[in-house]
């Protein structure tokens, strides 16, 4: 029994699959036993911090930070959209006789209809599923904006924070599937492709999923410099108090002279 092309589709893609599910299980670790080492765990700080300060001031002045969750909720707004929109695509496209086209000679690998249906299945699965992640990321910013926006009631900390950063969690699992759904694009054009592209797409997340930098434990504004801040605003004050007064002293004398020479003439 000799090498058949359609063994290239058995070895690499379940290859390349395990290569982008392990990179993700591998990040979940990192996630959850080493936080400060990812940019995930880098902004689940800053984000837990803007939520803390945000919370201190007055309802009525909260108007930043009521447009940066407006901006969050219509990027998972458009993200959702874009995926439905694939989706479709990709549904109506199954449906069609166009998936033939794919069967050409250029493609080396499995061309069968079974191989091909598989590939516009998977594909449109990774889609759906970016789709409901980014409906329920955009679902728990709008539940941060009425934490926010609500008058006269003492909010619990926690409650936004958590609401925050399920919304970023469920953004971030949306974005892996439509990475996912690149390779899967790629499967396409047969294994090879794919395997390259999910090793490419491993390596590039990897540099971009990891976190140099220490976490910055943000300090609210020092008394003492507040202090000092006033102190220098009012010394520039009395300094220019002080200026306007020579500049009077000085035209008082420049007039005093001159009706000196005036009697005097």
């Amino acid at each position: 029994m000799g090498w058949e092309e359609e063994y290239l589709d058995l070895i690499l893609v379940p290859s390349g699959l395990l290569i982008m599910f392990g990179y993700y299980l591998y990040l979940l670790y990192r996630c959850l036993k080493h936080t400060d080492t990812t940019v995930i765990g880098y902004e689940n700080h800053i984000k837990r911090t803007w939520i803390e300060r945000m919370l201190q001031v007055e309802p009525k002045d909260r108007g930043q930070a009521m447009s940066v969750i407006g901006s969050n909720m219509s990027a998972a707004t458009s993200m959702s959209s874009i995926s439905l929109t694939l989706s479709s695509l990709i549904g109506a496209w199954v449906g069609s006789s166009s998936q033939n086209i794919f069967k050409s000679g250029f493609i080396y690998g499995d061309t069968s209809s079974s191989t091909i249906s598989i590939k516009y299945i998977s594909l449109l699965a990774c889609f759906l599923l970016a789709f409901a992640c980014f409906v329920q990321s955009a679902r728990y910013f709008v539940q941060v904006n009425f934490f926010i926006s609500m008058p006269n009631c003492e909010i619990p900390v926690k409650y936004v924070q958590k609401a925050m950063l399920r919304g970023g969690v469920f953004w971030s699992v949306g974005l892996r599937a439509l990475y996912l759904a690149v390779t899967l694009l790629l499967w396409i054009f047969g294994p090879i492709p794919m395997f390259v592209s999910s090793v490419i797409l491993v390596v590039i997340m990897h540099n971009l999923d990891t976190n140099s930098n220490p976490l910055h434990q943000f300090q609210p504004a020092n008394k003492h410099n507040l202090l000092k801040k006033i102190g220098e605003e009012i010394s520039a004050v009395a300094r220019a108090n002080t200026m306007k007064d020579r500049v009077r002293m000085d035209q008082v004398e420049l007039q005093i002279h001159n009706t000196a020479d005036h009697l005097h003439d």
